[in-house]
């Protein structure tokens, strides 16, 4: 599942093409027909990410929530569009290029105070301006569950997934296991004025990448990582190779369904 800086480069991209002037939206697989046919020739007004969500923003013609889970994935094209290929549940069409969505959990034509009501469901995002951070400590504070579980929580932590759990923690030499209220406020300042800096860079470049430049493969000499997810990282898939500090192999356990990965020396339990 895209982790958020993949959603806020969305915002920015489509508020560069599509905000302020009418947009020709469609649903060719069906899907999305009459919300788009409300929506059609009106004018793109904002657009903004809230963690993993994507809001499209039409005035007082609602606001268009996608919510891309596991499998959905947006294609950007230049115009003109040749015909859709595949099941595309959203077209739109600016002056200059084109945008299909395909396979999103979630896209859904709601009101401003629906919209709302999920961004207030969700904990401060990194990303966002408007982030309260203590909000996401008060939450932990609190917690007797593992600190790694509740980075993955979208309603303590908004946007951040297995990939950025994985690697802030390991970055603060924090056990993934220790419990939330056993954190400390210190170490989550730390914690989050980290995960600002990382997803931050992943808008920037459109990756994740988490490993100083000490550590790169340019400076060590070792192999650059050869991965679909691209980026160099620490210990997020390196199960078993050494840690790029100290050489101790990478662990990997399941965690709430997901996998966890830690270095067992540079992240000691407390």
């Amino acid at each position: 599942m895209p982790e958020g800086h993949t959603l806020h480069r969305l915002a920015l991209l489509h508020r560069r093409r599509y905000v302020g002037a009418p947009v020709a939206v469609s649903s060719p697989q069906g899907r999305f027909a009459a919300e788009a046919a409300a929506l059609d020739g009106h004018t793109m007004t904002a657009t903004e990410a809230h963690g993993k969500h994507l809001f499209h923003h039409y005035g007082p013609h609602g606001t268009v929530h996608v919510h891309l889970g596991l499998y959905g994935g947006f294609t950007e094209f230049p115009l003109p569009a040749d015909e859709p290929v595949g099941k595309v549940r959203m077209r739109l069409l600016g002056g200059t290029h084109g945008t299909d969505l395909r396979g999103p959990n979630r896209c859904e034509l709601l009101t401003t105070a629906e919209a709302d009501a999920i961004k207030d469901r969700l904990g401060p995002d990194p990303l966002r301006d408007d982030a309260e951070p203590d909000r996401g400590f008060a939450r932990v504070d609190r917690s007797r569950t593992s600190v790694a579980a509740l980075l993955m929580d979208q309603t303590v932590v908004a946007g951040v997934g297995n990939v950025y759990r994985a690697e802030v923690l390991f970055r603060q030499g924090i056990a993934p296991q220790l419990p939330g209220r056993s954190l400390g406020r210190s170490r989550w300042d730390a914690v989050w004025a980290d995960l600002r800096r990382l997803m931050r860079e992943g808008v920037r470049v459109g990756r994740i990448d988490t490993v100083e430049y000490a550590h790169r493969p340019e400076v060590t000499g070792r192999a650059p990582r050869n991965d679909r997810h691209g980026g160099e990282v620490y210990v997020y898939r390196r199960t078993g190779q050494p840690c790029l500090v100290c050489g101790t192999p990478v662990a990997h356990t399941e965690l709430a369904g997901r996998n966890l990965y830690w270095c067992p020396t540079c992240q000691p339990g407390d």
